[in-house]
C-alpha cells in the first residue's frame, strides 16, 4: 500500500498568490482534490491523505507533521506561481538524491506531457515543505496566476483536469500503481449487418438527445449509446432509451 499525502498550498485566510481575478489557494484545492480523487477511484493499492480539503488556513509545520505521523510515502504540495514568469516548474530539497530527484524525474515528465504551459525545469530549493518532510517530497509551481496567458489556462475546468491528470500520470509510474479493473455496463440499442442501418439508428438516437456510436464487432454493426461503472445508472438509461422508443438492454 503506497501512502501519499497531497497538500494544496495555502488556504483560509493565506490566499497566496494572487493575479487576474484568481488566488492561488482556490486553485490549489482544485488540482489536489482531482489529484485525489483520480487516484482513489482508478487506482489499486494507494491510501491518500489531504493538508486541508476546503478553504481552511493550516500552518506549514501542521501540514508536514500529519505527514510524517501518518507515515508517508510521498508527499506532493501543489502551488501555483507569481512574478512575472510563465509556464510549470517543480522543486526537490536540495542535494537530496534519490530516490526523490527519480520522482520529480517522471512527475514532471509527466505533467509537461499533459499541459500547455512553458517547461521551466526541474529544480532545488529550500521550502519548509521539503526539507521538514520525512519522506520524498516534491513541491510543483502550476503557471504564474500573474501572467495572462496562463491565468487564462487555469479557470478553465478542462486544464484543471489535465494538470491533475499529469500528476496522477506520474504518480502511478513512479509507484508503480496499477489501475482497477472496472466493470462497464454497456447500452446497446441495436445490431445490423448493413452499417448504413445502423449509422441511421445512431443518428436517431443523436436526435433524441443520446450520444450513439457505431461499433464494427464480429461481424455486425452494432449501435452503443453509454457505458456506465454504476449498474443503476445504466438502468436508468435503458429507461431513458426505451421511453424515447429505442429498445435498450444491457450488455
Amino acid at each position: 500500500m503506497v501512502k501519499i499525502f497531497i497538500d494544496p498550498g495555502h488556504g483560509g485566510s493565506d490566499p497566496g498568490a494572487v493575479g487576474n481575478g484568481l488566488q492561488e489557494k482556490n486553485i490549489t484545492l482544485q488540482i489536489a482534490t482531482r489529484i485525489r480523487d483520480i487516484l482513489g477511484s482508478e487506482y489499486e493499492n494507494v491510501e491518500l491523505r489531504m493538508s486541508r480539503t476546503g478553504d481552511s488556513a493550516v500552518s506549514l509545520s501542521n501540514r508536514t507533521n500529519a505527514a510524517n505521523a501518518w507515515g508517508a510515502d510521498f508527499l506532493l504540495s501543489i502551488h501555483i506561481n507569481a512574478g512575472g514568469g510563465t509556464g510549470y516548474e517543480d522543486y526537490v530539497y536540495p542535494n537530496v538524491g534519490a530516490p526523490t530527484t527519480t520522482y520529480q524525474n517522471i512527475i514532471h515528465e509527466e505533467v509537461t506531457k499533459s499541459v500547455d504551459f512553458a517547461n521551466r525545469g526541474k529544480k532545488q530549493a529550500n521550502f519548509h515543505m521539503l526539507r521538514e518532510s520525512a519522506m520524498p517530497a516534491l513541491l510543483t509551481e502550476n503557471g504564474f496566476i500573474d501572467n495572462s496567458s496562463d491565468a487564462a489556462k487555469l479557470t478553465q475546468p478542462s486544464f484543471i483536469e489535465s494538470i491533475a491528470r499529469g500528476h496522477v500520470n506520474g504518480l502511478a509510474r513512479a509507484f508503480g500503481l496499477k489501475k482497477k479493473q472496472i466493470t462497464l455496463y454497456r447500452i446497446q440499442i441495436g445490431a445490423f449487418s448493413d452499417k448504413e442501418n445502423a449509422d441511421s439508428l445512431a443518428a436517431q438516437a443523436k436526435i433524441a438527445g443520446f450520444e450513439a456510436f457505431v461499433l464494427a464487432e464480429n461481424g455486425l454493426y452494432k449501435v452503443r449509446a453509454g457505458a456506465f461503472s454504476n449498474r443503476s445508472n445504466a438502468e436508468q438509461q435503458v429507461q431513458r432509451l426505451t421511453a424515447a422508443g429505442f429498445e435498450a438492454f444491457i450488455l
